[in-house]
């Protein structure tokens, strides 16, 4: 369950991806350079993203990618601020991938380091891709590896809490159908362990002593130390005869947290005079709540494990994405053999069945558990060119 409050997930193209996997395994993507702007902000949160990428093949077999990423976040989400200050932190991401082609197979390795005030994560993976019935068909393989070191950091500096180490399994085939449609399976299994739970976020329960004008108290989280997630998600992607595609996906998530959530996406892209390529995207995504999720309990330690995060809670978004790509080098300058520049823009709502907006509400107005539940509205802006060469 991916969440803005600490970093900014790029916006993944689902039909591009299985647009590329169209290609034979034997060849390597065309050298290039990228830079990369990203803008969110919604929900108390302001986080700006700035990257740059160079991928070199070193002969016609191995290639290497190399990335630099920073994001910058300011403010905090509305359960942050219940309990805790506002958020200023900076991201810094460093990541090196190599890519090796024997016959119809493409071998990937990559290590990614990232750096926070707060989190410290380190992260390995190896994955393999093979193409087969003359290349009508690709089978994916991968494994990701994660250590990560978790803290609270406050005024007078860090304090590291512990330890959370993710290991994750990826599974997938892709098939071309007609010589239309192409539409792709995958399988991922995710299990974790260690310090899980934010240290940022509070517990609310009941309260009634006199000298409490609330009505509620707050207490630390208390998660599992284990967690164990699946993931299924089918995609296609149709041409039309007139240059466009269509695209859809389905994907359903569980865990052993009791979360279950489905994901529905639905694509269209449009190419224009071989200059423009212009796409839109509506997602609509549905969780229910973790099996330990309470907006208010009845009172302190009146569980096990007991949590108020509220990327945990019964929610729902819709987000609306539109994206433009121009060609400004169609017939290239120099060393580069073309150029494109695209423009991404999200607008993506927020609501929660089940958690409350406690920042802005309280008594005498509302007793504890009557407050109105929480919804906000989240603009990503995306700005990415890349110079192939």
């Amino acid at each position: 369950m991916a969440t803005p409050d600490k970093k900014l997930s790029r916006l993944t193209a689902v039909a591009a991806l299985l647009l590329a996997r169209t290609a034979a395994a034997d060849v390597l993507p065309d050298d290039r350079a990228d830079l990369f702007y990203s803008k969110y902000n919604g929900g108390g949160m302001d986080i700006t993203g700035k990257s740059v990428a160079v991928r070199k093949k070193v002969s016609e077999q191995l290639s290497f990618e190399g990335d630099y990423f920073v994001d910058t976040v300011s403010g905090a989400s509305v359960d942050v601020l219940t309990s805790a200050s506002t958020i200023h932190d900076q991201r810094t991401q460093k990541g090196i991938t190599a890519n090796y082609i024997r016959d119809k197979t493409e071998y990937t390795a990559s290590y990614t380091n990232s750096v926070e005030d707060d989190y410290i994560s380190n992260t390995s993976h190896f994955g393999l891709s093979q193409d087969m019935f003359g290349d009508l068909t690709t089978v994916t393989l991968g494994f990701t590896s994660s250590r990560n070191r978790v803290g609270e950091h406050a005024s007078t500096g860090t304090t590291w809490l512990g330890h959370a180490y993710s290991l994750s399994y990826q599974a997938g085939v892709s098939q071309i159908l007609t010589k239309s449609l192409i539409a792709g399976l995958s399988f991922e299994v995710d299990t974790d362990q260690g310090y899980l739970s934010n240290p940022y976020r509070s517990i609310r329960y009941v309260d009634n002593t006199p000298s409490n004008t609330k009505g509620y108290g707050l207490g630390p989280q208390i998660y599992p130390g284990t967690h164990t997630s699946n993931a299924v998600a089918l995609r296609a992607k149709y041409y039309l005869p007139y240059r466009a595609a269509i695209s859809g996906s389905y994907r359903f998530f569980s865990d052993t947290w009791g979360v279950r959530a489905d994901t529905f996406q639905l694509g269209y892209t449009q190419p224009y005079r071989n200059r423009w390529i212009f796409e839109g995207r509506v997602r609509y995504y549905k969780q229910g709540h973790a099996s330990f999720y309470s907006d208010l309990f009845p009172f302190a330690g009146s569980q096990n494990f007991m949590a108020r995060d509220k990327e945990l809670a019964a929610s729902t978004n819709l987000m609306l994405d539109l994206k433009a790509t121009y060609a400004f080098l169609p017939n290239g300058w120099k060393v580069f053999k073309r150029a494109t520049v695209t423009a991404d823009i999200s607008r993506i709502r927020y609501k929660y069945s089940d958690f409350r907006n406690i920042k802005n509400y309280g008594l005498p107005q509302y007793a504890p558990g009557t407050e109105p539940l929480y919804h906000f509205d989240a603009t990503v802006i995306q700005l990415y060119m890349s110079m192939f060469f």
